[in-house]
């Protein structure tokens, strides 16, 4: 299976030995980043630092003229990724014989939900999600569909995935994180994931819902939680809590808000790539699920792009609902974890590639090059050898 490997620009930019090693994995492709979240992230071999600090959401290029005059435009990276850092990296693997494709996050972004705070979710209590934008609001819509069509379209890319091209709710990895102390699980989650700013509200009516009633029975309903005293199955515990008819009321509204989003998104990219141009999402496959892989129908995704990048660091039983609907030249990409230090197995590595091919993975995606350590690395050379 064709395999290709997470890379940041900040990995390759400085380090004139990054893409030979990077090329020495036996990936024959990178999935490098042109518009990335706020992130911190160890550079365990760069030759002039250690530590990246990416301190905003920020696109890795120079912004485009189509944001002139803009409220909502993308923001050009700080001195973690100076001037055209993607460009300069793009070009460097691609003369170590590496494929380049875009990796572009869209719908999480901490900067904006500081800056324009009323883009931001709102969930049934009043609280704003800075790091998530509303993609019910059609500013955010048309702000993330441009930003799609630049970052995704770099000069030179084959491809782009496209990750957090959806709902992006509670669940945050936010700095200084202090939000274990209940678990949500799946209904909770959601719960606390539904929007109710004034184009959500809007979008509750149209469903024939009152929104404050919705916002009061959903408060009601996470009481048990915050008592430790929830039972929480899933999406039936989401119907026993909000009634059947409206907890598919509000799934109704979310689903077609995130479906039609990601058709105007792909069909932005199609429009400024050149033939032949691959498109895939990072991707769930339970639509009501929320995050950087967005929850989605697979039939429909899967007749919308070129197909999927799949989680699989805790199993490949996700890509099976996404096989079921594939179709020739469908891409199922199962992502496998490589880092020890975030739970990943690279010394498994060939097994689980093994797993995810039975389970109808075409491709595989590694995560993350720059972020794994030597020991890390060497597993993954063997892993890829013995495929």
């Amino acid at each position: 299976m064709r395999a290709s490997a997470f890379v940041y620009p900040w990995d390759v930019g400085g380090d004139p030995e990054a893409p030979a090693r990077i090329a020495g994995l036996g990936v024959e492709q990178v999935t490098l980043a042109a518009a990335y979240h706020s992130t911190r992230a160890l550079t365990p071999r760069h030759p002039r630092h250690r530590v990246v600090t990416a301190e905003y959401a920020a696109v890795l290029y120079p912004p485009g003229d189509r944001w002139a005059g803009r409220g909502l435009r993308p923001y050009p990276a700080g001195r973690w990724a100076p001037g055209n850092a993607y460009a300069e990296a793009a070009e460097a693997l691609a003369a170590a014989g590496l494929e380049v494709h875009t990796w572009v996050v869209l719908a999480h972004n901490s900067r904006m939900g500081a800056e324009h705070p009323d883009t931001s979710v709102v969930n049934a209590y009043g609280d704003r999600y800075p790091w998530a934008p509303c993609i019910a609001q059609p500013g955010t819509r048309a702000y993330l569909t441009d930003l799609a069509a630049e970052a995704a379209v770099r000069p030179g890319a084959r491809g782009t995935e496209l990750e957090s091209l959806g709902w992006y709710g509670f669940q945050h990895l936010h700095a200084h994180d202090k939000t274990a102390g209940v678990p949500l699980g799946e209904a909770g989650q959601y719960l606390m994931s539904l929007c109710f700013c004034p184009s959500c509200r809007a979008g509750y009516g149209e469903q024939g819902l009152d929104a404050d009633t919705l916002a009061t029975a959903v408060r009601r309903a996470l009481e048990p939680l915050w008592r430790g005293t929830a039972d929480d199955t899933g999406w039936p515990t989401v119907e026993k809590l909000l009634g059947e008819e409206p907890a598919a009321a509000t799934r109704a509204w979310r689903d077609t808000t995130a479906r039609t989003l990601q058709e105007e998104v792909v069909a932005a990219v199609r429009a400024a790539a050149p033939s032949g141009f691959r498109v895939l999402l990072h991707a769930d496959p339970v639509s009501y699920h929320c995050g950087a892989n967005a929850g989605v129908d697979p039939a429909h995704i899967l007749s919308v792009a070129d197909g999927v990048v799949v989680p699989c660091a805790g199993g490949t039983a996700a890509l099976a609902p996404f096989a079921a609907e594939a179709r020739r030249g469908t891409v199922l990409a199962a992502n496998l974890t490589v880092v020890t230090g975030m739970g990943g197995s690279p010394g498994t590595l060939a097994a689980d590639a093994a797993r995810a091919r039975a389970e109808g993975a075409t491709e595989l995606r590694l995560y993350h090059a720059g972020l794994a350590s030597d020991e890390d690395l060497a597993a993954v050379r063997a892993g890829l050898a013995a495929r």
